[in-house]
């Protein structure tokens, strides 16, 4: 069974998610909370696999609340309900050691299927939301003095519209941020970075999705992050991977 805690302050959200969860044969719904701070004490007494997790709660907000329960615990993988619309806490979230991000407006298939690909280790739910997600917090400066925040033009037309390469003329990353990764694995990781899943990083690199899984692999290994999402965050991060605007 896959236990899944619900985090969000309005109980008939709660409500419609425990039952569409249910309603499957192999998910249960061990514990819910209606705050941040409820969450944290839910997750450490039922220890769930997988806490979806609501952005905006009085008192804690999610974001903090999903960097304690990673802290507290490792194995808890905490996905952020989220709208797009009116969340600016994506790239915050990334950093706090979410595993994914799930639209509030998901039907009940896509709900279910996204609980069990987090459940079964997986970061990254379907690459739309994956290249939503990093056109979102790609889009803003790295710094003040970058000026205005960069406006994605076309939000569905792909990951590529928002991010490039690093041109490194311009940037070195350092050697603790990358690790030791070879050109091979370095070219995955920024193809991971624009949203791609490994069968469209086959494709593109004419390789096998076996030579792929065992690429990314490598690529968590050496960079010491637990998921795609993380080592996404580090190719930002890094240099590796960098905002056009």
């Amino acid at each position: 069974m896959i236990r899944v805690g619900l985090v969000d302050d309005q109980q008939m959200v709660r409500v419609g998610l425990r039952m569409i969860l249910e309603s499957e044969g192999d998910i249960e719904v061990c514990c819910e909370a209606a705050s941040g701070e409820e969450a944290i004490a839910a997750a450490a007494h039922h220890t769930p696999d997988v806490v979806l997790m609501d952005v905006r709660m009085p008192g804690m907000d999610g974001l903090a609340a999903t960097s304690a329960v990673v802290e507290a615990n490792p194995d808890v993988r905490v996905v952020i309900l989220t709208t797009f619309d009116d969340d600016e806490y994506i790239y915050g979230a990334l950093r706090a050691g979410a595993s994914g991000f799930l639209l509030k407006s998901a039907d009940g298939d896509t709900l279910v299927n996204a609980v069990r690909v987090i459940a079964a280790g997986e970061a990254l739910l379907a690459p739309e939301v994956t290249r939503r997600v990093i056109e979102r917090f790609t889009s803003t400066p790295t710094s003040a003095s970058d000026g205005p925040e960069a406006t994605v033009t076309t939000p569905d037309a792909g990951i590529a519209t928002a991010m490039a390469p690093a041109d490194p003329e311009a940037y070195v990353p350092s050697p603790e941020a990358v690790g030791d990764l070879s050109e091979r694995e370095l070219e995955v990781l920024q193809l991971m970075a624009r949203g791609m899943s490994n069968q469209e990083i086959a494709q593109a690199l004419y390789v096998s999705n076996t030579t792929v899984k065992t690429h990314v692999s490598h690529i968590l290994t050496k960079l010491g992050v637990r998921d795609r999402v993380q080592a996404v965050v580090e190719a930002y991060d890094s240099g590796i991977v960098l905002p056009r605007g």
